[in-house]
C-alpha cells in the first residue's frame, strides 16, 4: 500500500447551506470548494475544512447517508476553553471538558446530530 494520507470525509447533512453556516459561520471552517455534483442533479459539491489543516469535510445530501449518522469526528485545538466559550456563545450544546488519559476533551452535535469531539492539540496519548 502506498496510501499517504485521508484527504476528505463525506460528512451526511440534510440541508447543505445550514450545514455551511454552521461549520463556516461556527467553528470558523474555510470554504473549500462548491460547484454543482454532475451526476446527482441539483446537488452540489460542498467542501469545508480549518485552515491548513489538511483534511475537509464533503457536506453531502447526495449520497446514501443518514444525516446524523456520524460519530467521533474528531477536531484538534489549541484553545480548548476560548473554542468551548465560543460555541456556547453561538447556542451550541456542549458536553465537558472532560480530563481523560488522551487529553482534555468535550463533545458536541452539528445541526444534523452528526457527532464531534475537540480536542486539546496538547493532551496526552493513550
Amino acid at each position: 500500500m502506498t496510501i499517504t494520507r485521508m484527504s476528505r470525509l463525506s460528512l451526511p447533512v440534510s440541508d447543505q447551506d445550514r450545514a455551511k453556516d454552521f461549520y463556516v459561520g461556527v467553528l470558523g471552517f474555510e470554504v473549500l470548494g462548491d460547484s454543482p455534483v454532475p451526476f446527482a442533479e441539483g446537488a452540489r459539491w460542498l467542501e469545508v475544512g480549518p485552515a491548513g489543516g489538511g483534511t475537509s469535510a464533503v457536506l453531502v445530501t447526495w449520497l446514501e447517508m443518514e444525516p446524523g449518522g456520524v460519530t467521533g469526528l474528531m477536531l484538534e485545538t489549541t484553545d480548548l476553553d476560548a473554542d468551548l466559550a465560543r460555541l456556547r456563545g453561538a447556542g451550541v450544546e456542549v458536553q465537558g471538558p472532560a480530563d481523560t488519559p488522551w487529553g482534555r476533551q468535550a463533545s458536541f452535535t452539528d445541526p444534523d446530530g452528526n457527532g464531534i469531539v475537540l480536542a486539546d492539540q496538547a493532551g496526552g496519548t493513550v
